[in-house]
């Protein structure tokens, strides 16, 4: 198994000669990346640490991986970091793991994204609502009055126009299957993802401090990784302490 903390020998000689072989060492080592040909890898420096850095890289078509943007500082969960598989809601850890990325959103306008962008407005919320798995790390436009759900247990997205500038969707625990109610006034899901394992996970614009469990970096450098990903070339993000095994992703 190769460890992340191995690895990460290799790319700090890519942050000084990005086009050199070492560049592609840390991608060309990781798993579950899929048919990505965009990858995003945030490394942190401990379980418990806040701090971290974001590279991001492109899969040239002989299959090596060119590192695209200087390294970026980024933030984390206040309590750190958790597996994907432990995690548990509300203790500000970050999940540790592979995951795809495939929507975004903003309370500023689309910066230049191909993919899926929202500007949001003060109606858009995200559930965290563990009483109702249905809606459960769902995006919902409205608190319409025949909702299931508690707007005490939502984010209303425009409340955080800081941190929600700019926002790209990271997908841990995301429910299947979603589909609108009419009825009801909200989208629902009949495949919930883990209740209680946390929702609402984003690569977000940095506010004053640490995050309850996203990633973030400065609100220019989400601007360019928006810019930069494009649907055609599957983006995903692999998280994960220096240390971390990702073979246990």
């Amino acid at each position: 198994m190769r460890r992340l903390l191995v690895v990460l020998v290799l790319m700090t000689t890519a942050i000084v000669a990005p086009a050199a072989p070492a560049a592609a060492a840390l991608p060309s080592g990781l798993q579950h990346v899929g048919n990505a040909r965009q990858l995003i890898v945030v490394t942190g420096h401990g379980w418990k640490s806040t701090g971290a850095t974001l590279r991001a890289y492109q899969r040239n078509a002989d299959g090596t991986w060119r590192q695209m943007f200087a390294a970026m500082p980024a933030r984390v969960g206040y309590a750190g970091w958790a597996w994907a598989s432990r995690r548990v809601q509300d203790t500000g850890t970050t999940p540790a793991g592979t995951f795809a990325i495939t929507q975004a959103f903003g309370v500023r306008a689309n910066p230049g994204t191909k993919l899926p962008y929202r500007k949001v407005d003060g109606n858009d919320y995200w559930v965290g609502d563990k009483r109702d798995p249905r809606t459960y790390n769902v995006f919902e436009p409205s608190a319409s009055k025949n909702r299931t759900w508690r707007v005490s247990e939502a984010e209303r997205l425009a409340a955080y126009p800081t941190q929600y500038a700019y926002a790209a969707v990271i997908d841990f625990n995301r429910p299947a299957g979603v589909r609108w109610d009419a009825g009801r006034g909200e989208y629902l899901t009949g495949t919930p993802s883990h209740v209680g394992r946390g929702s609402a996970v984003f690569l977000h614009a940095s506010g004053k401090g640490s995050t309850a469990g996203c990633v973030s970096v400065s609100r220019a450098d989400v601007a360019a990784l928006l810019k930069w990903m494009s649907p055609g070339l599957h983006p995903r993000i692999v998280m994960a302490p220096t240390a971390a095994d990702l073979t246990k992703a």
